[in-house]
């Protein structure tokens, strides 16, 4: 079968779409890929900057959706049915071995490029918004860097969840595009964003922060907290370091920074997944669909997944075999 392998830690150079052998797993659910979705620890494995340091060749790919091939009776899965799969690695490829217990039955209604994109994104944003900043209806989230996977994600779930949100974005040319997925305020990240999101809150503030960004704009996120605000780290895809906290900022505010590590909480929590996978999937009933993702073929996913690095992807990317 065909994969997108990393050869060497340089980034996406270092990635080839080259033939490699069938996955083969009597313990496995083997799915048939019809879409891999694209995260940014994918660039950071890829740059070998990720907290797992993998050497090459490796297949990245952390989310799929598709067809079960083949799957053990007990399982609970069967030949044709239709999937989704946290793989953790080997989803850039034609086909993947996946434990059971990763794979869920995929929504009625939702193709695979949709149901890749529910993955990893949605999932660590219902797990952030719904049980680590404890989201109420009717509070204000601020979302940095909204015109990403991560930012989508949460502007879709905080809306559900029946809060109000102001979203930054870097590019003003992605105003419109988070304002159609249901930002009820969008705003430029200029030098004046933290006094424009006072004025669009009433000066009150915002009661939770979703911040994938880090870097500069971390210290600005700590002065527009509403008091008992709360803070959410995801990430640093800033790239400008750790950024630290002023402490006493927190305690006039009684507010506070909150770390959100989806995947280490599953590792050391193993039934969370389906906690977080149901509560996710009564949003999905009620409506919640990710919009429309960004569609590379596999063959041409070093390119997508440099658009990504490039800051060119709105959404959520994916790869298509």
């Amino acid at each position: 079968m065909k994969a997108l392998v990393a050869q060497s830690l340089t980034g996406t150079e270092g990635l080839a779409y080259t033939d490699v052998d069938d996955p083969v797993s009597p313990d496995a659910v083997i799915i048939d890929v019809g879409a891999a979705g694209v995260c940014f620890p994918d660039l950071l494995l890829l740059r070998g900057e990720y907290q797992l340091r993998l050497e090459p060749p490796f297949t990245p790919g952390m989310e799929v959706a598709g067809t079960v091939r083949s799957a053990p009776v007990e399982s609970g899965f069967t030949a044709g049915q239709r999937v989704s799969a946290f793989t953790m690695l080997g989803g850039y490829a034609e086909q993947v071995a996946v434990a059971p217990s990763s794979v869920v039955p995929t929504p009625e209604g939702i193709d695979d490029a949709s149901a890749a994109a529910l993955l990893g994104n949605y999932y660590t944003m219902y797990f952030a918004l719904a049980r680590r900043a404890a989201l109420r209806a009717g509070e204000t989230v601020l979302v940095l860097g909204s015109a990403g996977g991560i930012g989508v994600a949460s502007i879709q779930i905080a809306k559900a969840l029946g809060a109000r949100v102001v979203a930054l974005v870097h590019r003003p040319d992605a105003l419109d595009f988070v304002s159609g997925v249901g930002a009820d305020v969008a705003l430029p990240l200029t030098d004046g964003w933290r006094q424009a999101v006072l004025e669009a809150t009433g000066g009150r503030g915002v009661d939770v922060v979703v911040d994938p960004v880090g870097g500069d704009a971390f210290d600005d996120a700590i002065r527009v907290l509403a008091p008992e605000g709360r803070l959410l780290v995801i990430g640093f895809a800033a790239g400008q370091g750790i950024p630290t906290v002023k402490v006493n900022r927190l305690l006039l505010r009684n507010a506070s920074v909150v770390g959100v590590g989806w995947g280490e909480f599953v590792r050391q929590s193993p039934g969370a997944q389906a906690e977080v996978g149901a509560g996710l999937a009564q949003l999905v009933a009620a409506g919640l669909r990710p919009p429309a993702p960004v569609s590379y073929p596999l063959a041409d996913g070093a390119a997508g997944l440099q658009a990504l690095a490039d800051g060119k992807i709105r959404g959520k990317l994916v790869l298509v075999p």
